[in-house]
């Protein structure tokens, strides 16, 4: 393989005439001779790829208290597949979410306080701790009209990794690490991640797609979720369900493990003793990523393919015919793949899907989409049979919350480009709460090893090339 490779570079280096492209091109094929690794290797090796084995379970590289994601439950020496589990501090998120909607609540600012500060708040400390969240959604006009708006991003994830990077100028003391300090930044930016991600929506659509600029102040008196759909839409209207689903997204999205991308990211870059500004910027980096954070888009995307190709969505046959064209890369994006089914962890069900398919049906039945609804109920049963009976699996397969959160996001008209910017400011209380931790008892950078496959060699002079 290297002399193929060398002998390629002789060849070209022949040319130093060409054109930038041709140069680009070269360099690109010797990227990829130099980087492309066998697969092979990682099993000859042992290396858990993606930090995961087989059956999805991950390498144990750290501790937390924070969130916990449970697939498997032991069973002897052994671990067998269970209904999916997800605990915020220990309380398992459908009586977390039971608790407040019982009184008629919105549940989203309790917890951001269970998960940063470890318990749930008694009614004046709720108080306390909301009053602080809505002084910190207020921006100083400047930072709207000098940062935010000037410089509009086709891409709204980019746009906010700015605006954070942005507020660290603000910042009077940015690079403190202490509790405190970092405890203050991190309740600024989950105040101020709705305005980032809204307002760059606007300035995106304004500027690429020729849309009236509507810019509305938050609201002090309103809720995280009602100020999102305040601030989206021209009329600032919303009805009570509509901001009472967006909140129950909100609290689904908030934390799910240290293990995710997005979350270990946060870990990784607070273990280097950097500032929260950086973490936060670099944990939207990672859930920008359409394997992280993007997957609801291309489920939407693939139901409107579904929905043009299947002529009865009553009919389970022809669906499933539309199914197997998908997993034969015969249909929509040709990747092989059911977008919305399967997990790393969960196997048998995901819980927050479960608490999703209700609202979505509530909100469908608001919407007059009932038939949409009973579609997706259809492909969320048929799915796992059809990917059964081509592909061997080694756990169970079910629906995951990416399956409904898409489709309930359209039927609250926000737009596509904000579906992964909507989970930013969900999950942004989950990366703040492990910058913390990972500040408070992490005490040591992380760095994992990785195997060199380069075997030695001598350096050439130039003139010997």
């Amino acid at each position: 393989m290297k002399q193929g490779h060398d002998g390629g570079r002789n060849q070209n280096n022949s040319t130093n005439s060409g054109s930038a492209d041709t140069v680009l091109e070269r360099w690109s094929e010797m990227v990829s001779d130099s980087s492309t690794i066998d697969p092979a290797l990682y099993a000859e090796y042992d290396v858990k790829r993606g930090l995961r084995d087989l059956t999805g379970h991950g390498v144990l590289a750290g501790l937390t208290h924070i969130g916990d994601v449970i697939g498997y439950l032991p069973e002897g020496d052994d671990f067998v597949p269970a209904p999916g589990q997800l605990l915020y501090r220990g309380i398992e998120i459908a009586e977390l979410i039971d608790g407040f909607t019982s009184e008629n609540r919105h549940g989203f600012e309790e917890t951001c306080y269970l998960l940063l500060f470890g318990e749930l708040p008694e009614r004046e400390e709720l108080e306390i701790f909301r009053d602080r969240l809505a002084v910190g959604r207020i921006v100083p006009r400047h930072f709207v009209n000098d940062v935010i708006l000037p410089m509009p991003s086709s891409d709204i994830m980019n746009a906010m990794a700015r605006g954070v990077l942005s507020l660290y100028v603000l910042d009077e003391d940015p690079d403190d690490t202490s509790v405190p300090t970092v405890l203050r930044q991190s309740m600024r930016l989950i105040s101020a991640f709705p305005l980032l991600a809204v307002y760059a929506y606007h300035a995106s659509a304004h500027r690429f797609k020729n849309r009236s600029l509507v810019i509305h102040r938050p609201d002090t008196s309103l809720s995280t979720a009602e100020n999102i759909l305040h601030m989206l839409r021209s009329d600032s209207g919303y009805t009570e369900l509509e901001s009472a689903v967006l909140d129950m997204l909100l609290v689904l999205h908030a934390e799910h493990g240290g293990g995710t991308n997005s979350s270990f990211t946060a870990r990784v870059v607070s273990s280097s003793g950097t500032d929260t500004y950086s973490t936060i910027a670099a944990a939207l980096g990672s859930l920008k990523g359409p394997r992280h954070g993007g997957a609801n888009i291309k489920v939407v995307r693939m139901f409107e393919e579904l929905k043009a190709e299947v002529k009865d969505w009553e009919d389970d046959e022809e669906i499933k015919k539309y199914l197997l064209r998908v997993l034969s890369k015969e249909a929509f994006d040709r990747s092989g793949l059911i977008y919305g089914m399967g997990h790393p962890v969960y196997s048998v069900s995901d819980p927050r899907t479960l608490i999703l398919r209700e609202y979505a049906e509530r909100l469908a039945g608001e919407k007059n989409l009932e038939a949409e609804f009973r579609l997706h109920s259809k492909v969320e049963t048929l799915a796992p049979e059809v990917i059964s009976a081509r592909r061997k699996i080694y756990k169970g397969v079910s629906a995951n919350v990416d399956f409904y959160s898409g489709f309930v996001y359209r039927m609250l008209d926000i737009p596509e480009e904000l579906f992964t910017p909507l989970f930013a400011v969900s999950r942004i209380v989950g990366w703040c709460a492990h910058h913390l931790e990972e500040i408070t008892s992490g005490g040591r950078v992380i760095r994992p090893a990785y195997k060199s496959l380069s075997s030695r060699r001598n350096y050439v002079s130039l003139d010997k090339r």
